[in-house]
């Protein structure tokens, strides 16, 4: 992974939020809400917040008396997760590396987590920190996404389209990071070397919507670290870049609504 795949700034933040979560986000953090809501938690962590897809669903989905702690490492994400959350005292936010959980032992009966565990160096190393903070009946929630060609608008905008923009550089971001932690066998192995037992996989596949080839170009191209390697390559070209996605995904879609669909995987743990 490189350094430039964890960059959440700029106005990244903002556009993420505005069209990458409805588009590809929402449906899952509906998911994740529904999982931790059956656990019936009094004392709830989310790691990787992001701009707080998940902690809006799943603060929707939970009792008055609860305590939610929502941390990220990228402040600017979270700043936009705080300012989007209607004031809530269950909910305190606090920029946190993973691999470093600033709080006790056995401290929470759930965390989540929300396609973030791709973005971590160490991922057997943050799972031991989920571990260490869950108490011992806790359990661990989170997803990520499968592999990018089961993911249709995300393949089409930044394999093929950019793929002929770069021939000789193609942007990886997506396929390197995003999605490059879907093998099964691998999260498990994960899992289990950080102490984790019951170990639950699933594969869920939804469908993702865009009112237009233009929204989809937007998020994906300017809304996500992608921007970082396009503007790399020429900064002059973010615009035709994203212009190129859009008329690609009008080749293949039409000039109206899109749809194409998304997969991720499903993990649930106890120690």
């Amino acid at each position: 992974m490189s350094d430039t795949d964890k960059v959440f700034a700029g106005s990244i933040p903002k556009i993420y939020d505005e069209y990458l979560v409805p588009m590809i986000f929402s449906v899952y953090a509906e998911d994740i809400a529904r999982r931790i809501a059956a656990r019936s938690p009094s004392v709830l962590l989310e790691i990787a917040a992001g701009t707080g897809a998940v902690t809006r669903a799943v603060a929707a989905a939970l009792p008055r008396g609860i305590r939610y702690v929502a941390t990220d490492l990228n402040e600017p994400m979270l700043a936009v997760a705080a300012q989007r959350q209607k004031d809530d005292d269950r909910i305190s936010w606090r920029q946190a590396d993973a691999s470093a959980l600033p709080f006790g032992d056995a401290e929470f009966d759930a965390v989540c987590c929300q396609f973030g565990a791709m973005f971590f160096p160490d991922r057997t190393k943050a799972y031991a920190e989920v571990k260490r903070v869950l108490k011992p009946d806790g359990t661990f929630v989170f997803n990520v996404w499968d592999r990018i060609e089961d993911n249709v608008l995300t393949h089409e905008a930044t394999v093929v389209a950019l793929g002929k923009l770069f021939p000789d550089d193609p942007p990886r971001f997506m396929v390197r990071t995003p999605h490059g932690y879907h093998d099964r066998d691998v999260i498990r192995a994960d899992l289990e070397r950080a102490g984790f037992r019951e170990i639950s996989i699933e594969t869920r596949a939804e469908t993702s919507r865009a009112p237009s080839p233009e929204y989809v170009a937007l998020a994906l191209c300017q809304g996500t670290p992608l921007r970082g390697e396009i503007e790399a390559r020429d900064a002059s070209t973010l615009q035709a870049a994203t212009d190129i996605v859009a008329e690609a995904i009008r080749t293949r879609h039409g000039a109206g609504p899109v749809e194409g669909k998304i997969q991720a995987v499903v993990i649930e743990a106890r120690p």
